[in-house]
Formats: structure tokens, sequence, C-alpha cells
């Protein structure tokens, strides 16, 4: 019964045209036309109506922003290369805590290596002068930051 009358006249056309152009979302539009939001927005895309820019001069746009460095591995290959740069330390040398200290004492100017267990008696921090922009000792750089340590997980 209603199959034959068209849900898309041409008055409801210009109608549709007048309000998207004064600004009305697609909701708003259908509440006035009579029609559901679907339809609106289904009909909006036939007449190649939009609003903001379309999904090509989005791209554009984000292309000729500036990249962010891919920091990680780049941060991770810098640490290896403080930690290596005078050669391979030897690996089973002793580290000594020189300057334990609880959590409280910790700064940016002491190693943060956790000694013992934490909430045991003798738990504390290491406390050593760490090397330049890493959070360790040279000791315990050299535990944390082993190379290649990522594909021997990898393989496991």
């Amino acid at each position: 019964m209603f199959a034959n009358i068209p849900t898309w006249t041409t008055e409801r056309v210009e109608l549709l045209k007048q309000h998207f152009e004064s600004g009305l979302s697609c909701r708003e539009i259908a509440a006035h036309i009579g029609v559901s939001r679907n339809a609106v927005i289904g009909k909006l895309t036939r007449l190649g109506l939009t609003r903001g820019p379309t999904n090509i001069e989005q791209h554009l746009q984000g292309a000729t922003r500036e990249r962010s460095p891919k920091s990680a591995p780049r941060a991770q290959y810098r640490m290896l290369q403080v930690v290596y740069q005078n050669g391979q330390p030897a690996p089973d040398a002793p580290i000594a805590s020189e300057r334990p200290c609880s959590l409280l004492e910790l700064s940016h100017e002491r190693c943060r290596w956790p000694i013992s267990t934490p909430g045991a008696e003798d738990f504390c921090f290491c406390g050593n002068t760490p090397l330049k922009g890493m959070p360790y000792c040279a000791g315990h750089t050299r535990l944390a930051y082993k190379p290649g340590s990522r594909q021997r997980v990898a393989r496991a």
C-alpha cells in the first residue's frame, strides 16, 4: 500500500538541502521532514553533501603533520649504546651496592635497582650513582639492558 509513495519528493529534497545548509543535525532534519535519520544520512551521501573535510583531505592533513619519533626502540638502542660503548663488560662481575637506600630515600641521583624481595626486612634499593640518563648504576644497567633479550623471549 505504501510501496508506491516515494520517500524523497522534490519538496523533501529541497527541505533537506535547506536544513542541511542551516546546520541542523541529521536527527533534527529527519524530525522536520518526517523520515528516519538513516534515510537523511543516505540521501545526503547520494547528493554528495558533507560537512567538514573529506577522508582524503583528512589523510592529506595528517601526512603534512610531523610524525612523532618511534621512541621506544630508539631509546632502547641509545641505552644499549651507553652501556656497551666501551666494549662488552664482564657479565659475571659482582655488583656492590655501596649506598643502599629505602624507597623514601630514592631519587634520580640513586640507582633504582631493587635488592631482596619487597616486603622483606632487608628490602632496599641499590643507591649507587646511576649512569647519565639511566635509572640504574653501571652494573645493574648491564643486567637490565641485555642486547637481543627480546628475541630470546620471543623464541621461548
